[in-house]
């Protein structure tokens, strides 16, 4: 599914800016993942700190999390490099409207901003 979405913004942006392509639809993914992430953990952190339920510090919260997004930066950049991004481009089935798409990320910070208010 977050293939379909590098692929959906990959050749929305393609036509405008060539090259830079790639770079653009790497910096979203990555924004779309870190983003889903932190919305997990923020609300399991909501959720164990509402059950009264021993947790790590929010310092150590913070470093796993950067840990994490490094992670899932190179994970993505070593996946849709090169043969593989034309294998997703053949097999893609569904468009999104790209407005949504951005919109994916945004609603996921700001979930995850709120739960950070909750913990």
């Amino acid at each position: 599914m977050l293939a379909n979405f590098y692929i959906n913004i990959f050749n929305y942006y393609k036509k405008h800016f060539g090259k830079r392509t790639n770079r653009i639809a790497l910096i979203y993914i990555n924004l779309l993942e870190v983003s889903i992430y932190l919305a997990l953990a923020t609300f399991f952190l909501a959720f164990s700190s509402q059950m009264n339920i021993v947790t790590i510090a929010m310092y150590k919260f913070w470093v796993v999390f950067g840990l994490v997004s490094i992670f899932i930066i190179f994970k993505n950049w070593m996946r849709y490099n090169g043969r593989k991004r034309n294998i997703i481009n053949a097999k893609l089935k569904a468009r999104y409207p790209i407005y949504l798409l951005w919109v994916l990320p945004l609603a996921c910070f700001s979930l995850a901003f709120i739960l950070l208010q909750v913990s």
